[in-house]
């Protein structure tokens, strides 16, 4: 029986597995109660997102990494804070890629100067009016990233919302040379979001994850999953085209240059 979480989800219908997945960890995270505002169609906010992030922050890649992506999505916001007051450089990028730049660059010393406070610098509306705008090819080499997950395995599975903005990110940062193999990637979940690794099926364009953080600790994952290693344009869908206004200018940027660029 379909399910009414299932028929209002944005991007339903690409992978029904997933589809299925994600309908019951949004239900599952109402239903226990520790859902932050709404969840469907989300990347949910949960309660425990500040000790999820508190986890992160313990690892020495975390400590010591100078430059830091993270996701744009509310539980990321602890992840984002911390992040700019440990004195990071922190890009994120506009909500769902939908502006004609795709990231902002947030310089802790930059906003303290200006007089702008952290908290608010940490949340969409704020990094977005605070931040500096950059393309894909003017951000530094990335030295810890974040994405939004809906669910996640202990082998390093993820999915997100299905919009698949994670892993063309991730593809796009490849090509370019932003981010290596060795690049940890994370996310910060709740613990009733992980699941059996069996329920959690990737594709060769999906990244898998080097480090789950949760209200109850941290998972290293020591993924033996293949890393993408690059775009794979052919799994590109075409609302992704219609609704990021400089997908197609930037592919055809990347191709002009051969591929993935030196680091």
């Amino acid at each position: 029986m379909t399910t009414e979480t299932e028929l209002n989800a944005r991007w339903a219908g690409r992978n029904n597995d997933k589809d299925r997945l994600r309908d019951r960890i949004w239900a599952k995270l109402k239903t226990d109660g520790v859902n932050v505002g709404p969840v469907d169609s989300r990347i949910p906010n949960f309660a425990g997102a500040d000790l999820a992030a508190l986890h992160l922050s313990r690892l020495d890649d975390w400590k010591n990494a100078r430059v830091v992506k993270c996701n744009p999505d509310p539980p990321q916001i602890p992840v984002r804070l911390r992040a700019l007051y440990d004195g990071k450089i922190l890009y994120a990028p506009v909500p769902e890629l939908t502006k004609g730049f795709p990231f902002v660059r947030l310089d802790p010393a930059v906003l303290e100067a200006k007089g702008v406070q952290f908290e608010l610098a940490a949340v969409s509306q704020g990094f977005v009016e605070h931040g500096e705008p950059v393309e894909f090819e003017e951000m530094e080499k990335l030295d810890f990233v974040v994405v939004g997950c809906v669910a996640v395995s202990r082998a390093g599975g993820r999915t997100g919302k299905g919009g698949g903005f994670a892993d063309l990110e991730l593809g796009i940062f490849r090509e370019l040379g932003k981010v290596t193999p060795e690049t940890p990637v994370a996310t910060t979940v709740h613990s009733v979001q992980v699941v059996d690794d069996a329920l959690l099926p990737m594709q060769p364009h999906d990244s898998p994850l080097d480090f789950i953080a949760t209200d109850l600790g941290l998972i290293e994952t020591g993924t033996t999953m293949a890393r993408p290693t690059g775009v794979a344009w052919d799994f590109v869908q075409a609302d992704q085209y219609a609704s990021i206004p400089f997908l197609n200018d930037l592919r055809a940027r990347i191709e002009n240059r051969g591929g993935r660029a030196a680091s």
